[in-house]
């Protein structure tokens, strides 16, 4: 059956795709391969100056004077800045405004901005840092969550509505979850708890402002969100949003990092349209641990009801969440820690009840699998656990719970296609589950985890009724067609997606599809590469908007032929009429056929969600437009002497949709699960008691080798969703969810003991082997 997009239109003919499906390059590929890529720090400027930024020393004070005299008359500098200078406060999310490019009165965390100096060179930019005094009153900083939670005093924001540290809290439930208590066969309850962890992609955040004599200022930035980062300029520097022009130039790696938009940004525009004068800032490797973002730390109290044969009764989930110094995308994530754990199983009672506290540290936001990563492996050891306490299979346990296709989880949330099941049965045999699960020797074992993620939302971070992806395309005679797309690629190879696309539409080589992104000026809008929403929503616009074009050129050649429509055919750059086999033009010819009839040649295409989500404050928030489903089985080897955990082999199966470019996708899934992993046994963004982090640098962050990296077998399991670009889904977030609960899970088959507390350090499996001994 062919593909239908949200206007019902079918895709292209019935001879099979030529493009999408297969394993083509990436279109920026070889650029990025050769080095001949331009990322923000490649662009020089004529007369650029270079600019540093000054940061607190303390967690939490007040900023009682700055000042920069002394600064200002080194020879060398160009300006100054203070946080008097850009007083308008700004944050992704449009209720939640609480930051300041520079400190005006308080810093929250050890790092946050105070000042800024633009100079001739870096060198002498931090010399003038070290020449501005600072008089700061210091204040008590709050670190502890649990202490958040309780104390109004100090209170981090001052003047809030609320007169406390909550950030946000959300209480919801669906159906009577204390009354399923009452008669359970099995009520399991425990507390589990995620550390925080970091992206450390290997750019570092950088920004290029420029002011031109017209009065129009251009920034460059490693940013996710050039729409965002657009509207917050404007808002901030209170100048029309026509005046600004933002673009995204190749990012290395973002993974969520760089979807706020960042005290830099604001810094260089300032200092640009102050000193008339380029301006460039990239933060060390230091600064970046500071900024942060990373993975929020979340307390979880679960407690699980079940009957005798596994089937999930009710779950009641208490989650406190540290959300650092500022809301960034907080409210969401506070949200996504509930509203995104009802699939892949069917949970007839739920409640949660969330708590984000700020607190005195580096702000915490959005992170691979943003919000929901946290809560999965909560939920995944416990159903474990139910499943060992009953003697049920792991992986049975789990298909008896499935919920199915086209249906609706208990929170109001639309499940279209849904291959969990596929998913469940590639990770049985590939691991040989069967044979083996429960029967390694002492000190290694198998475990398994599933998991359900958004493809895109239908929450626009600002309320509109606007188009949430568009497209325009431009045909030239040269028979190149240029697809202009506000989509930010930032890795994952959204703009190859959009090619593979617009190719497969208009029978095209992907070589003959030009893509230009990310550029304010040029591209229409697009919300930004998060919740995994780029290839379902520019996905559909890029085929919206080709429709239009391959129903114009079928047109003109039709009539130029004397033949239906429904005869002429696009295929590999080639236009061939199926009821004369003899004849054909190549697509040149019929783009001429089509100007000469139409005029000069162009689209659009947008996309915006249905109306989705349940009907209560709140239901719209992880509401999607259609869901990815992932399994995983990890197998692992605990050495019982140094409480080492090593992760030998993950096999990962991700419903994806159709695998628009198999091996993009692969790639994908391999990157989610190595991300997963890393997180399991080596990563912890760790403060002291000072609220200093304890190791700002890649040095000390503890990412994995080649040598650390657990071999990967990445499993494509294809639903074809019937709203998807072909049927396509996402692939860059799902495969990390159930990764850390396989590994967890394997820990227990490998040596019988439950690590509920991340990171699995030695000594924390070390003391749980003694502890086992003791009881045994």
């Amino acid at each position: 059956m062919a593909a239908r997009d949200q206007h019902g239109s079918e895709a292209p003919g019935d001879q099979g795709f030529r493009v999408v499906g297969k394993e083509n390059r990436k279109v920026d590929g070889l650029a990025k391969a050769t080095g001949e890529a331009i990322y923000t720090d490649d662009i020089m400027l004529p007369g650029m100056l270079h600019a540093k930024m000054l940061r607190s020393p303390h967690a939490h004070a007040r900023v009682l004077s700055v000042d920069t005299s002394k600064a200002e008359a080194l020879e060398g500098v160009v300006g100054v800045l203070v946080g008097a200078e850009l007083p308008i406060r700004y944050g992704v999310i449009p209720w939640t405004p609480d930051e300041n490019a520079l400190a005006t009165d308080k810093v929250r965390f050890i790092g946050d901005e105070v000042a800024a100096v633009a100079a001739v060179d870096e060198d002498t930019a931090l010399e003038a840092l070290d020449l501005i005094e600072v008089e700061y009153e210091i204040l008590e900083a709050i670190l502890d969550p649990q202490k958040a939670l309780v104390t109004p005093e100090p209170a981090i924001h001052e003047g809030r509505k609320r007169r406390d540290n909550i950030s946000k809290h959300v209480d919801l439930e669906f159906g009577d979850v204390d009354a399923q208590l009452e008669g359970a066969d099995i009520v399991l309850e425990e507390d589990y708890s995620f550390h925080s962890t970091t992206h450390a992609p290997m750019e570092p955040h950088c920004a290029v402002a420029q002011p031109n004599s017209n009065g129009r200022l251009t920034l460059w930035s490693s940013t996710q969100i050039t729409h965002y980062v657009h509207r917050a300029l404007s808002r901030v520097l209170e100048l029309d949003p026509a005046r600004i022009r933002v673009i995204q130039p190749c990012l290395g790696g973002g993974f969520g990092g760089k979807s706020d938009p960042f005290s830099l940004e604001f810094v260089v525009a300032k200092l640009a349209l102050k000193t008339g004068r380029p301006v460039k800032m990239l933060w060390t490797r230091e600064e970046v641990f500071y900024a942060h973002r990373g993975r929020h730390p979340m307390q979880m109290h679960y407690r699980t009801t079940a009957k005798k044969d596994g089937t999930i009764t009710s779950v009641d989930a208490k989650l406190l969440i540290d959300g650092g110094s500022y809301s960034s995308f907080g409210l969401v994530t506070t949200y996504y820690s509930g509203q995104l754990l009802t699939g892949p199983y069917n949970f007839p009672n739920y409640r949660f009840d969330s708590t984000r506290v700020f607190t005195n540290k580096p702000p915490n936001g959005p992170k691979r699998g943003h919000g929901s990563v946290q809560p999965r492996f909560a939920f995944e050891v416990q159903l474990d656990e139910i499943a060992n306490r009953l003697g049920i299979d792991p992986i049975e346990i789990r298909r008896r719970n499935f919920i199915g296709a086209d249906t609706e989880t208990v929170n109001g949330q639309r499940i279209s296609s849904n291959g969990f099941m596929q998913c469940l049965d590639e990770v049985e045999d590939a691991s040989d589950w069967k044979a083996r699960h429960g029967k390694l020797p002492h000190g290694r074992g198998l475990g398994v985890a599933g998991s359900m993620y958004i493809s895109g939302t239908n929450y626009p971070v600002y309320p509109n009724k606007m188009p949430q992806a568009g497209v325009q395309l431009k045909i030239d005679r040269s028979g190149l067609v240029t697809v202009f797309t506000g989509g930010n690629d930032i890795g994952q190879g959204s703009n190859s997606m959009v090619a593979y696309l617009v190719a497969e539409e208009l029978g095209l080589l992907p070589t003959s599809i030009h893509v230009v992104s990310a550029d304010t000026d040029l591209c229409p809008v697009d919300l930004g590469a998060y919740s995994s929403r780029v290839t379902f929503m520019v996905g559909n616009a890029a085929i919206d908007g080709a429709r239009k074009l391959r129903k114009q050129i079928i047109e003109a050649v039709a009539k130029h032929w004397e033949v239906e429509a429904r005869d002429v055919r696009l295929m590999d750059g080639t236009v061939i009429d199926l009821s004369e086999a003899a004849r054909s033009m190549t697509h040149v010819e019929a783009f001429h056929l089509a100007e000469e009839l139409f005029d000069t040649l162009g689209s659009t295409g947008a996309y915006n969600t249905p109306e989705l989500g349940g009907d209560y404050r709140g239901g719209t928030i992880g509401a999607s437009p259609a869901y990815s489903f992932t399994a995983h089985a990890a197998e692992v080897e605990v050495d019982t002497e140094t409480g080492r955990i090593t992760v030998l082999k993950v096999w990962a199966a991700h419903d994806c949709g159709r695998a628009l470019n198999p091996i993009i996708v692969r790639g994908q899934i391999e990157g989610s699960t190595y991300m997963g992993a890393a997180e399991v046994v080596l990563e912890n963004h760790d403060l002291n008691r000072f609220g200093l982090h304890s190791g700002p640098s890649l040095l000390d962050y503890r990412i994995p080798t080649s040598l650390d990296a657990p071999d990967l077998e990445a499993r494509i399991v294809e639903s074809i969703d019937p709203e998807g670009p072909y049927g396509a889904k996402e692939a860059g977030e799902g495969p990390l969810h159930s990764t850390i609960p396989a590994i967890a899970n394997a820990v227990f088959d490998a040596v019988g003991i439950r690590l509920r507390h991340l990171p699995f350090t030695p000594a924390k499996v070390l003391k749980a082997l003694r502890e086992l001994e003791e009881q045994n």
